[in-house]
């Protein structure tokens, strides 16, 4: 199995980017707060893996930390919760954030998190009642830089950003009007932050 990666940054459109390993290049989907602290492009980029292989495909999911990692594990052993909504998850809320929503029994935060309904923010509560505290010990960072402003539309890369993390098209319209970052990653982390009321 894959648990780490080094090479070189190539794309990085959220919630997905491409490092190259020696000429071969892995497609990683990552949640926003890895993209965050990227590199620029052309740049060394290390990151923790999460593989998850399956009949029809072989994915990597890639965290900036194992604490990142760690919470995505749990995530995933919650019954109904997939890796993409996991990703979800760790994009909508920071991991002590998260961990104060469980904390606190706060279905209402959950809920505003897309595909999370009452039901399923009930479970991830019931069932991530006991991890929460066992995670954060870590904290292992890897080396990044601050986030690239790309060309193009950030706008649109933004919402289709959104949309892949699971957020309907006019949801994500809506959410990325009135934000004021340069970047993708500077617009989505308004975005959610506007959904998260933080």
């Amino acid at each position: 199995m894959i648990g780490r990666i080094a090479g070189i940054l190539v794309t990085r459109q959220p919630p997905q980017l491409l490092v190259d390993c020696n000429g071969v290049g892995y497609e990683i989907e990552a949640p926003m707060p890895v993209f965050y602290n990227l590199p620029q492009v052309g740049e060394k980029v290390v990151l923790f893996i999460h593989m998850v292989v399956r009949e029809d495909a072989q994915l990597l999911y890639g965290f900036s930390t194992l604490d990142q990692r760690a919470m995505f594990r749990e995530l995933i052993k919650v019954s109904g919760v997939g890796a993409k909504m996991a990703v979800a998850i760790l994009s909508g809320l920071s991991a002590e954030d998260f961990a104060m929503c469980i904390t606190n029994q706060d279905v209402a935060a959950l809920t505003r998190l897309p595909g999370i309904g009452k039901k399923t923010a009930e479970r991830l509560i019931v069932e991530m009642q006991d991890r929460v505290g066992k995670l954060g010990g870590d904290n292992v960072s890897l080396p990044g830089g601050s986030a690239a402003t790309s060309g193009g539309n950030n706008q649109s890369q933004a919402i289709a950003a959104l949309e892949a993390l699971g957020f309907k098209s006019a949801e994500a319209q809506r959410m990325v009007k009135g934000t004021k970052g340069d970047s993708v990653e500077e617009i989505v982390r308004d975005a959610l932050k506007s959904v998260s009321g933080k």
